[in-house]
């Protein structure tokens, strides 16, 4: 007896989960469709694994319903014809766009079905121009020709996608870029067939030539992309001119309706520009006008269309031109401009998602690639290639690249232009933007759609996400390296001879096209930091490509290159300083951006380098700002008077004030302070250094420990105000009083003795700023004694105060010494500073005459005028005068004139409406414009100075040192004036009377 055969199994039917259907109708479609035998089991499979099934079985359905008895031919080629299943389930789910032209075009699905092949160009041209052909005008032929470009969009999509269905072979990148390029010159030819026969009928034609530009010319377009043109024609008569033009901008408006946008943006001039002009005067433009961006774009000039001979011509004259631009002055400052104003254009919220325009974005690749290309394409011409991709292989080849990073690079740009490519094909719109981080089902889709796999130990948005994040790091790290890394391997390996090192000409040309001036010195330092042996050159060989690039986008790449040198000899035995660097990110960009803006703060870190770990965030923000000024200005006087020892009591202040200091300065420079807060810290460390010099000088001037008398130290101008600048003087007076049973003359003497000692020893010269103590605006100035008693002060400010003297006291304030002493004294001046009935007429008029002589005389030789923050027009003085002339005629009957902060009786005075609302915020803003410009002159330059410079790379550093947004000089300049000239019509108004 036989034993049975099983039954052969019968394949099971998915249920819609397994197929990761998940819309409520998806069973209910697949019956409609009669999707539901055994027949289909592999059919389903496949629509499974579309991007996104749901989206592709509902366009199967529409499709269905719209050939009707046409589906049965479409449903049986589908259970047969394996390849058209896999590109129309993938291009369906991938697009939704392409879904509706399949069912609004009902034989366009046979173009996916038996070996499908992208046609070569010459036949995507023969498509066009056949089709132009067949139509008469130009609106006949917009339905047509639109209809035949999306075909030819769907047969690529469908072939591109197909490999996410089925093991199709997938599409390399550029085969992608180079067809729709390719398709784009098809579709401009017949627009253009399409026009000239509608505009010129059986008249000769002018001649007129169609230049791509970007990525078309670059033969790497995107699925939907403006395509970027220019037009060129070869008679400049009038009537042919005209002609061409109307050609042009009907070819134009064609294009857009049945294609995509054309873009003429790029011409010569732009927007205001002739649409067309004769080769000639392109030559005339670009020789005389052209800026540094329009010889970038000019790298992907490509004759796409029309005239071909006349479009070679115009490549054969202006390419030379192209290759010599990086020799131009303003080369390098545009460069820079255009790498700030891309990241400009982005929005701070939208970044991570921006793949196009954000930190790691394709435009950081081809800005690179550009640059690189610009720079050594003179004497490279293998170098002279359009496409970012070959241009990375050339670069790599060259030297001027690793050839690791070049491959890298390429890999991750082409991921990204993978991702662009998918989010453009959804709806066949213009887009560089990735879902939303929590829309987890579009998220899903783009992982599908761009061949993502789960790996075992994520699913395919885990990997999508995981490698979004690689990429960027990659992209944002080699951006860096690019530029840099072959610059240390030349100065390391060049003396070996090896051939595949970039040559020292070379990288001082591309030192020098990056920002630095001194190219053989920046060469030097780079030899000098990395030729270490051991741990401290492996790590700068590691740090440095991304600090060079920090540094070029400041104003003084050279000087922050020779200072981080200095600073890292210094530190070569901290072992924090390097691995503070590495591990910090901030910390290090933020020092670049400090050492190649400042010459001040630079050599406070060269003696007080524990400020740089600092510039690290902490859990409350940066560091820098966690710091309590006033508590620090306590612990610096106690600090002083450990020591018995005046010179080393102030020497310890000296110490302590520098390290305040480089932190106040960083946290200004790094946009991290506000000026009125820059000004008070600053006070504040001044009082602390003058009452730690002060209580150091009296102990030693007291061997018994009791001083003959007390003494109080008053603060004048800034320093009465709590208004001090990097560069300010510490304006005092000095006022004793002797203790019981001792003479007056005693404790005079005393007190002058220790006045003149803490001047001396502050004054002493040292590296650090200057501590000068200025006691000039004493009674009777320098002829006057240095130390009085109260009772001799307010004898004679009652008997003999002279205008300028009651001025200058309506900034007196207490600051340091005996307080209790010092308030008694602010009390005593009070009724020569605000006197009862207010000043006289008399001293009004003498007060403006003083300042009309201070106008004249007191500007130095060869100042403008226009630009001394102190004493130009609208300038600081212009201010302080006015609120102080406003404070003598005032303050008698307005109480809270009783400041000797410049802006508070600012505040003041608009409260009590003295003057109008409006010119109160033009004086505001005037002071606060000129304080910022004032003390970023010093951080820049390192020594105090009023003046502003012209234009040029100093003013930009004081621009970004007064926190300019962008860092344009021009731009900050010119709002300094406005500012400065609308204050100055108010002091004439205000103080002029």
């Amino acid at each position: 007896m036989g034993v049975a055969k099983p039954a052969t199994q019968r394949p099971r039917l998915p249920g819609v989960g397994r197929l990761g259907l998940v819309e409520p109708t998806a069973q209910a479609d697949l019956d409609t469709l009669g999707w539901n035998t055994d027949a289909h089991v592999e059919l389903l499979w496949s629509l499974s694994r579309a991007p996104d099934a749901d989206t592709a079985l509902k366009a199967i359905v529409r499709l269905s319903e719209a050939l009707g008895p046409g589906w049965a031919e479409l449903d049986g080629e589908l259970l047969t014809d394996r390849s058209l299943r896999g590109r129309l389930f993938a291009v369906l789910g991938s697009s939704l766009a392409l879904g509706d032209h399949l069912v609004a075009n009902l034989d366009s699905w046979r173009l996916l079905a038996g070996n499908v092949k992208l046609p070569y160009p010459q036949e995507l041209r023969e498509m066009f121009a056949d089709q132009a052909d067949r139509v008469d005008g130009a609106t006949a032929a917009i339905p047509p020709l639109r209809t035949l470009y999306r075909d030819r969009l769907l047969v690529l999509a469908a072939l591109d996608v197909a490999s996410t269905v089925e093991n199709e072979p997938v599409l390399p990148f550029s085969v992608v870029g180079e067809h729709l390029s390719d398709l784009a010159d098809a579709a401009l030819a017949a627009a253009l067939r399409v026009v000239t026969a509608s505009v010129c009928g059986d008249q000769p034609a002018p001649a007129l030539s169609v230049i791509a530009m970007g990525k078309c010319g670059a033969q790497e377009l995107n699925y939907v992309s403006d395509v970027d043109v220019i037009f060129v024609t070869d008679d400049g008569s009038h009537s042919s001119l005209a002609l061409a033009t109307r050609i042009a901008g009907e070819m134009m408006r064609l294009a857009s309706e049945a294609f995509f946008e054309v873009d003429a943006a790029l011409r010569p001039e732009g927007k205001q520009g002739q649409l067309v002009r004769t080769l000639d005067s392109h030559i005339a433009y670009y020789e005389r006008w052209a800026k540094t961006w329009e010889f970038q774009a000019l790298l992907k000039a490509r004759p796409a269309a029309g005239d071909m001979e006349l479009g070679n011509r115009y490549t054969e004259a202006l390419m030379p031109m192209v290759w010599t631009a990086s020799e131009r002055e303003d080369f390098v400052p545009e460069v820079q401009a255009m790498r700030r104003r891309v990241e400009e254009l982005v929005p701070a919220g939208v970044r991570t998602r921006e793949i196009k325009l954000g930190s790691g974005g394709l435009r950081d690749v081809e800005f690179a690639v550009q640059l690189l290309q610009l720079v050594h394409g003179r004497n490279d011409e293998s170098l002279h290639v359009a496409s970012t991709v070959n241009a990375l292989a050339a670069l790599g080849d060259g030297g001027y690249i690793g050839r690791d990073d070049a491959a890298n690079m390429t890999a991750s740009y082409e991921f990204l232009r993978l991702l662009e490519h998918r989010l453009q094909l959804q709806r066949l719109k213009r887009t560089h933007m990735l879902p939303e981080a929590d829309d987890e089902e579009s998220m899903r889709w783009l992982a599908r759609a761009a061949h993502m796999r789960p790996d075992g130990r994520h699913d395919a948005l885990g990997v999508l996400r995981e490698e979004l994040k690689r990429q960027n790091h990659r992209v944002s790290r080699l951006h860096a390296k690019l530029f840099y890394q072959p610059l240390l391997e030349s100065v390391g390996q060049a003396s070996l001879g090896l051939s595949d090192v970039m040559s020292t000409d070379a990288a001082e040309r591309q030192l020098a096209a990056l920002g630095y001036e001194g190219p053989q010195s920046a060469l030097t330092h780079l030899a000098a930091l990395t030729g270490s042996s051991g741990r401290r050159g492996r790590v700068q060989q590691v740090l440095l490509p991304t600090l060079l690039d920090w540094l070029s986008d400041t104003p003084d790449p050279d000087a922050g290159l020779l200072a981080y040198r200095r600073i890292s000899d210094e530190l070569a035995e901290q072992r924090w300083y390097l691995a503070t660097l590495r591990d910090e990110g901030a910390v290090a960009k933020r020092l670049m951006h400090v050492l190649g803006t400042s010459a001040y703060v630079p050599e406070l870190l060269m003696r007080a380098p524990e400020v740089i770990q600092l510039y690290a965030d902490g859990p409350n923000g940066p560091k820098l700002c966690d710091v309590d000024t006033e508590s620090f200005a306590k612990s610096l006087v106690a600090s002083a008077a450990r020591h018995a020892d005046p010179m080393r009591a102030i020497a310890a202040a000296r110490s302590l004030r520098r390290r305040e200091l480089a932190r106040i300065a960083s946290a200004d420079l790094l946009g991290m302070l506000d000026v009125t807060a820059v000004c008070k810290q600053l006070t504040l460390v001044w009082v602390a250094v003058l009452q730690a010099a002060l209580d150091a000088v009296i102990r030693a001037n007291s061997p018994d420990g009791k001083a003959p008398a007390r003494i109080a130290v008053i603060g004048m101008g800034r320093l009465g105000g709590g208004e001090l600048g990097y560069g300010s003087d510490a304006d005092v007076m000095f006022v004793c009083e002797p203790h019981a049973g001792v003479e007056e003359s005693t404790a005079v003497k005393w007190s002058t003795t220790v006045a003149e000692q803490v001047r001396a020893r502050l004054g002493t010269p040292s590296a650090d700023p200057p501590l000068e103590v200025d006691a000039n605006l004493r009674p009777e100035g320098r002829s006057g004694p240095l130390v009085r008693t109260l009772a001799s002060y307010e004898a004679y400010y009652t008997q003999w105060a002279q205008a300028w003297e009651v001025q200058a006291l309506l900034r007196a304030h207490r600051v340091a010494g005996d307080l209790e002493l010092g308030e008694r004294f602010l009390l005593m001046i009070d009724k020569t500073r605000y006197p009862a009935g207010g000043v006289s007429p008399e001293t009004v008029r003498e007060i403006r005459r003083i300042k009309a002589r201070v106008d004249a005389e007191r500007l130095p030789r060869g100042a403008d005028p226009n630009t001394h923050t102190k004493l130009g027009r609208g300038g600081l003085a212009d201010i302080e005068w006015t609120v102080q002339l406003l404070q003598l005629r005032f303050a008698h009957k307005i109480p809270a004139l009783h400041t000797t902060s410049t802006l508070e009786t600012l505040n003041a005075i608009g409260a009590a409406e003295l003057i109008a609302e409006g010119d109160i915020e033009l004086l505001r803003e005037a002071w606060l414009t000129a304080t910022r410009a004032r003390n970023a002159l010093v951080l820049v330059r390192g020594k105090p100075t009023d003046q502003l410079p012209g234009p040029g790379k100093l003013l930009t550093a004081v621009a970004v040192a007064a926190g300019w947004p962008g860092g344009d000089g021009g731009e900050f300049l010119d709002n300094y004036l406005r500012v400065t000239r609308r204050a100055k019509a108010v002091v004439l108004r205000v103080f002029g009377g």
